[in-house]
């Protein structure tokens, strides 16, 4: 008996992470619809009628063709999520295609509601992660080539490079339907209205001169 506060702390720490992430489906299919007429609200879309489902409401075609890689960044990032997949609704993954120009950058961004697992189909990347402040913001790090898979866990910050000559392309999958991004250049000196430049000089410790010239750019969007 003495154990057993300790079972219900371990049970009560299971739900909490089973709690934090996308629920389980509810019922076999629930299709995303933008009829709130016809639809029943379930995780965060109106589902479909299940007798009006279709083979095609399954199935997206996006991946294709290659994305445009003729931007600032040379990148491009073709989401699978739910609202561009509705056949996703309340199964909690999505994914990703992602293409790279030689020198190629997807910046560093996070996704605040999902874990996000990388596979290299073609070319060379550096990729990587930041812990957080609890861990020193430590770096971590690699190489990939074709064929090589790498993990970014939940909500850290992290990025990926084409360190090679020729294009290079990857594919993600994600715990979550819609996992978010937050691209962190875009989100600090390309909101708007503007953060103040006094919070920006002093979280950076730079000059005002620096902080106006970075809010004045044009800060891409790869999404």
């Amino acid at each position: 008996m003495k154990f057993l506060p300790i079972s219900f702390l371990i049970l009560a720490l299971a739900t909490a992470a089973a709690l934090a992430y996308d629920t389980s489906p509810l019922q076999d299919i629930c299709v995303g619809t933008n009829d709130m007429e016809s639809g029943v609200f379930v995780n965060g879309k109106f589902c479909k009628d299940p007798k009006e489902t279709i083979a095609d409401d399954f199935l997206f075609m996006g991946f294709r063709a290659p994305g445009n890689t003729s931007n600032p960044l040379g990148s491009k990032v073709t989401q699978a999520f739910v609202d561009q997949f509705p056949g996703l609704n309340t199964l909690g993954i999505s994914m990703a295609r992602i293409d790279f120009a030689p020198g190629g950058l997807n910046p560093p961004h996070t996704h605040p509601r999902g874990t996000e697992v990388l596979v290299v189909v073609e070319g060379t990347l550096l990729v990587g992660f930041v812990t957080s402040n609890q861990l020193n913001n430590t770096l971590f790090t690699k190489v990939l080539y074709k064929g090589d898979v790498f993990v970014f866990p939940i909500g850290l910050i992290h990025f990926q490079l084409n360190i090679g000559n020729t294009y290079a392309l990857a594919f993600s999958g994600l715990s979550s339907q819609n996992p978010g991004v937050i691209t962190i250049a875009n989100a600090v000196f390309g909101v708007k209205p503007p953060i103040s430049a006094d919070v920006l000089t002093k979280a950076f410790q730079v000059d005002k001169k620096v902080v106006d010239y970075l809010q004045a750019q044009f800060w891409y969007d790869n999404n």
